[in-house]
């Protein structure tokens, strides 16, 4: 089957700015000048913000609502890109983060929605008049402080971290005597306070994502048969008679992330290809009359169709669930492209880095916690073997004092 090429990523066009030396120091202090420098920083990245990212002014730039989120997903990629350690971000790092952020998350102030208010006049009476408020499903946007409360500090006898990448693999390290109990109490806090994050996290991505339109460019991408969509053996388990996501799941070849995500793919695309069917034979059913003898033959095919939506849907949802870390779907790629609604762009991109984060941080963490855990077990072993050792040394010697004993007596008995 075939389905749209995934959309990339549009990282941001830098313009170029000529640097030029004055021959004398300009007559100010350095916090103006400070100020001055993200003064223009601001201007430059809500340029490229106006322009789509095309900073040629060629009208090739991609709409507000995608520039807005590739800024917040390369702005992420630029700060954690190289987290490889778990220790605080450097100072420029995180100030780098909540300046830009608060940048991009301000659009959302002007992101507003009318309600009914009473308002007095001053000699007296009311009168109904809409007043303006942030949109309500903005509000569940954080402060740009929240990154500090998942972030791990250092502890005074030395964190134990993750070495950085260094030839695809990483060096995991504790301390020779393994972590304190103090240490592995603070870790587990720590990855319960991301864990909380990265559920809040998935479940306003999710969310966000299920409000937005399917594009219409997806939907004619679609296969033309269920058959085509999943394949012959999801086909024939989802439209059998006894349907078990569970059992489906334990059957399927989920050995890898591409193979899962493979066949994520297919079940999405065979939900809404079976809801499309149902719109498609409501309308014939409308236009055919509710008293023509094909509409019994309608109805039952209607109803087919949401059996079989309604199963894949589950199945989609329970293998979303066996693997949390699943990366984005065609759908949802397609959805963030063709999105138009900024404040869901901002949602949606700013969830979905909380989440990638917060998952990261949490395997980390688990790792360490299992190197930890293999060094105990390393260490108790070589104490028991060494205390075996030690007893069997004490045995022999014990053996051979008493072989030594009877033999001095042996002969004391044979001299008398």
């Amino acid at each position: 089957m075939s389905f749209l090429t995934p959309p990339q990523v549009m990282l941001p066009v830098v313009g170029g700015r000529h640097v030029i030396i004055p021959t004398k120091k300009p007559e100010r202090d350095k916090p103006e000048a400070l100020e001055l420098s993200e003064t223009e920083l601001m201007k430059e990245r809500f340029a490229k913000l106006l322009l789509g990212e095309d900073m040629s002014g060629g009208g090739r730039g991609v709409c507000t609502a995608l520039a807005i989120s590739n800024a917040i997903t390369n702005l992420a990629a630029t700060v954690f890109g190289e987290l490889w350690k778990l220790e605080p971000l450097a100072p420029q790092k995180k100030s780098m983060w909540q300046r830009e952020m608060d940048w991009l998350l301000c659009v959302s102030d002007s992101i507003v929605e009318l309600i009914p208010s009473l308002q007095q006049f001053p000699g007296g009476g009311t009168v109904e008049v809409m007043m303006t408020q942030q949109r309500s499903d903005l509000y569940v946007l954080p402060t740009g402080n929240t990154l500090k409360q998942i972030l791990v500090p250092h502890s005074h006898e030395g964190l134990p971290y993750l070495l950085k990448k260094n030839g695809g693999c990483l060096s995991r390290k504790v301390p020779p005597n393994c972590l304190s109990e103090e240490t592995r109490k603070r870790l587990q806090q720590c990855r319960e306070c991301t864990n909380q994050i990265f559920k809040a996290a998935v479940a306003i991505n999710s969310s966000v994502l299920s409000e937005m339109e399917v594009p219409q460019v997806y939907l004619e991408s679609l296969p033309k048969s269920e058959k085509a969509c999943l394949g012959e053996i999801l086909h024939r388990y989802i439209t059998a008679d006894q349907f078990s996501p569970d059992y489906l799941l334990d059957y399927l070849d989920l050995s890898s992330e591409y193979t899962t995500l493979e066949i994520a793919n297919r079940i999405e695309s065979a939900v809404h290809f079976w809801r499309l069917k149902c719109q498609k034979k409501k309308l014939n059913r409308a236009k055919t009359g509710s008293w023509s003898g094909t509409v019994k033959g309608l109805r039952g095919d209607i109803e087919k169709s949401k059996l079989f939506a309604n199963r894949a849907d589950t199945l989609l949802t329970n293998l979303k669930l066996y693997f949390p870390g699943l990366p984005q779907t065609v759908l949802d790629m397609n959805k963030i492209q063709f999105n138009k609604d900024v404040g869901q762009s901002i949602l949606e991109s700013y969830s979905r880095v909380m989440e990638s984060l917060a998952f990261n941080l949490m395997a980390r963490i688990d790792d360490l916690l299992h190197v930890d855990d293999a060094t105990r077990q390393r260490v108790a072993a070589g104490k028991i073997s060494m205390l075996t050792r030690r007893g069997s040394t004490g045995s022999h010697a014990l053996q051979k004092q008493k072989f030594v004993q009877g033999h001095s007596r042996s002969k004391t008995l044979v001299h008398r």
